[in-house]
């Protein structure tokens, strides 16, 4: 165990798979969190003390220097969907970014990876997409040899697009969307952390990857596929873009004036990032270019969406009961 990985974000849905991934590839893994209370579960991916939990706060130098002493490689998972705050899409997905990569180059780490999105561009008319291009921008200013990951909608056991949408669907018979017709291309958690792993330990040349699933569907296509592995009936209706930007604005006021309390269930941003497609773009690389075989929808949504279905775990046993009835 002579490398040394840190990785800001490691606890979250892919930063995890990240953690795993270099944990039996044998390196040591710093995982940089606000919370490493809340993390501790990381440290069974590897043997005693291998993997460690550390605190971390991006917004600050100091604390972003003293996770990444000795590492050979640094990969940066952090993300937000907060506009405001501290936290905010500027702080984390811009300043943070580009504060990893310029004491990246500081202490001269090897490799960095750092996930951005399908859709980063500094003239999106989406203020997420927009601080992702700067973060990537920055990045590569201070580390021009970095891997630029760029991931369509994520999907896996911890998701917050299926099992978000899933739950939605036991509310009542009516499921609205913003934006149903509009493109997405999902991809497994754990390819995106492969390809991760790839940029980590030098294996993958530097520069930006698309990185789609083998299926592009509508969002009212993937809604159907979601709602048949459920086995649930629900009317799926598209919401113009102008009521959901207008419900987007009440939501982020009563999320204001509730001081989060009250979560907005979709903001005025999200409506923009909606207007686009979320695929791959022609001709850009991907997991071809890594040697990667992207995981199918199909093949994993079974496996952790059954709590959904309207019996469980029992709602397969039932079905078998039920055929052996008319037989």
């Amino acid at each position: 165990m002579s490398k040394l990985v840190t990785i800001y974000g490691g606890s979250g849905f892919v930063g995890r798979h990240v953690a795993r991934r270099m944990a039996k590839l044998g390196w040591r893994v710093r995982v940089a969190v606000r919370r490493p209370n809340e993390a501790l579960f990381v440290k069974a991916y590897g043997a005693v003390g291998q993997v460690e939990p550390v605190v971390c706060n991006i917004r600050d130098d100091a604390s972003v220097r003293s996770v990444m002493l000795g590492a050979d490689a640094v990969v940066n998972c952090v993300g937000t969907f907060d506009a405001k705050g501290k936290n905010s899409f500027e702080a984390i997905q811009h300043q943070g970014a580009e504060r990893i990569a310029r004491i990246a180059a500081e202490q001269g780490v090897a490799h960095m990876v750092q996930l951005s999105a399908i859709g980063a561009d500094t003239d999106s008319a989406s203020a997420y997409a927009r601080s992702k291009a700067q973060g990537e921008e920055a990045v590569l200013k201070h580390m021009p040899g970095a891997v630029i990951l760029r991931p369509s909608v994520i999907f896996g056991p911890e998701d917050s697009f299926f099992n978000r949408f899933a739950g939605m669907s036991r509310m009542g018979p009516v499921l609205p969307l913003v934006g149903a017709e509009t493109k997405f291309q999902p991809v497994y958690v754990d390819d995106v952390a492969h390809a991760a792993v790839l940029g980590a330990t030098g294996e993958a040349a530097p520069g930006v990857y698309e990185l789609g699933g083998p299926e592009v569907a509508t969002f009212r296509a993937l809604i159907g596929q979601m709602l048949t592995v459920i086995r649930r009936r629900r009317a799926v209706v598209n919401l113009p873009f102008g009521l959901a930007s207008v419900m987007g604005s009440v939501f982020e006021t009563l999320a204001g004036l509730s001081g989060g309390i009250i979560p907005a269930q979709i903001t005025r941003d999200q409506v923009a990032s909606l207007k686009s497609d979320n695929v791959v773009s022609a001709g850009a690389r991907g997991f071809a270019e890594l040697g990667i075989t992207p995981t199918s929808l199909e093949a994993v949504l079974p496996d952790y969406l059954w709590r959904f279905r309207p019996s469980g775990q029992y709602d397969l046993i039932k079905e078998s009961a039920k055929h052996m009835r008319q037989g």
